[in-house]
């Protein structure tokens, strides 16, 4: 097959290994009133309650309806909008779509009823919470003197900023009541909580900031993070205000330690999903290289090293020999200053590494795993060694779209940008390279 369907074969196979459903299904098994998780077993003799919020939590959900059905006494499940077709028809379930990456009215409507759910839970009942990508902004509780205008301003100044996410979260944890293991201190019965990690590396307590695991973040870390990308001074005067609280230990830190009632599992990861592509890659007769499932930087600078791997394959047969694929996964940032245009990390990614394999015999994507890269009906970006020249032949000088971050544009211009729909899952980002036979 040509490359370019060869890499997204790769990236299908990535995105399937991911798929919340099995991933629950596969972790759970249920026999009569005991459930076990990996092996781990509970009582289930008391009441079960559910809840579930990010991107793939209505396939989740699913999956644990599936399983248990009318044992569940109540649920809420929280998703981002148009991603609400998945979930399961129970009448218990309460099911809300709300905004991602930035939070609105909805969020509330979530992180509410959520919290008087886990409230609800008894000593010997079960909460299970099914966590995925995008449930900071989806599960939404601010603290005590937060409006929702401010903690979406503060939300906006960070993604902007450049801060990686486990800094983003960092600083939503603790101008949150239910994250960074508040939601778990309010629960006297048990805890399960199944996880879907889209944080690179898996780190518990940063993905959708950590609703149920503790926190070894401070506020002291949050104010160095809001001083060190500029944001400090551009903030909402009650998060300010919060912070300096904290800091004067006037304000509720995080969750310290581990509780006893409470178990987390990781079901799902950007491992898995590059395992999987590595075994595809396989599977067609290509050499396959994984670089790495923990890719970091500024999109467009980490592009060019990516590119740089690429040309040595192509022009050299090293680090492997043609025909070839590399695999990377990760999380990769933009950082925005000033007015920008439309677009998203991966299709920055695309149109970056355009510039670095221009007329070689080379397939790049870059995907983000959920469907949505950035604020756009994108995925990502997919480009081969003509695409730098078909976006001169229509005008677009590349340096000055990059300075503008305005990739959504140049690569529509060009057909290049990768459409996928909302995938229901959501493992962070993934980079598939093509480098078949031949210059």
């Amino acid at each position: 097959m040509d490359a370019k369907t060869a890499a997204l074969e790769i990236m299908n196979s990535a995105i399937e290994s991911a798929d919340p459903y099995r991933a629950v299904r596969r972790s759970i098994n249920v026999d009569g009133n005991r459930m076990a998780v990996f092996g781990e077993e509970f009582s289930l003799s008391g009441k079960v309650y559910l809840l579930a919020f990010g991107k793939a939590a209505c396939s989740m959900a699913r999956a644990v309806v599936d399983l248990l059905g009318e044992r569940i006494e109540e649920g809420v499940i929280i998703t981002k909008y148009g991603y609400a077709e998945d979930c399961p028809k129970l009448r218990r379930l309460k099911v809300i779509e709300a905004g991602h990456p930035v939070p609105d009215e909805n969020s509330l409507l979530g992180g509410k009823p959520g919290l008087e759910l886990a409230e609800k839970v008894e000593e010997n009942d079960v909460l299970l919470v099914l966590i995925s990508g995008g449930g900071s902004a989806l599960f939404l509780l601010p603290e005590r003197g937060i409006t929702l205008e401010d903690k979406i301003r503060t939300n906006e100044l960070l993604l902007k900023s450049g801060a990686k996410i486990y800094e983003i979260n960092t600083v939503r944890k603790h101008i949150s009541a239910v994250k960074g293991g508040k939601l778990a201190k309010r629960v006297r019965g048990r805890v399960i909580s199944l996880i879907l990690s889209d944080v690179v590396g898996d780190p518990l307590e940063a993905i959708a900031s950590g609703p149920t695991v503790k926190d070894p973040t401070t506020f002291g870390d949050a104010f160095r993070i809001l001083k060190l990308y500029g944001v400090w001074e551009k903030l909402p005067e009650s998060v300010k205000r919060h912070i300096e609280l904290g800091l004067e230990g006037k304000a509720e830190e995080t969750l310290k330690e581990d509780l006893p009632n409470v178990h987390n599992f990781i079901v799902g990861s950007n491992t898995l999903a590059c395992e999987s592509a590595l075994a595809k890659a396989k599977e067609l007769g290509y050499n396959a290289l994984l670089l790495t499932t923990t890719l970091e930087g500024e999109a467009r600078e980490i592009a060019l090293a990516v590119g740089s791997i690429v040309q040595e394959i192509a022009r050299y047969d090293r680090p492997a020999p043609k025909p070839a694929v590399l695999i990377a996964g990760g999380e990769w940032t933009v950082t925005i200053e000033g007015k920008a245009g439309l677009g998203g990390p991966n299709q920055e990614f695309a149109l970056s590494i355009a510039r670095k394999i221009y007329g070689l015999n080379a397939v790049v994507l870059a995907v983000d795993t959920d469907g949505t890269d950035g604020p756009t009906d994108a995925a990502g970006g997919i480009v081969d060694g003509k695409t730098l020249g078909l976006l001169r032949e229509a005008g677009m000088d590349v340096e000055e779209v990059l300075r503008r971050h305005d990739a959504y544009h140049a690569l529509e211009k060009v057909g290049a940008l990768l459409r996928t729909g909302p995938t229901g899952t959501n493992v962070n980002s993934l980079v598939v390279a093509v480098i078949p036979k031949g210059l």
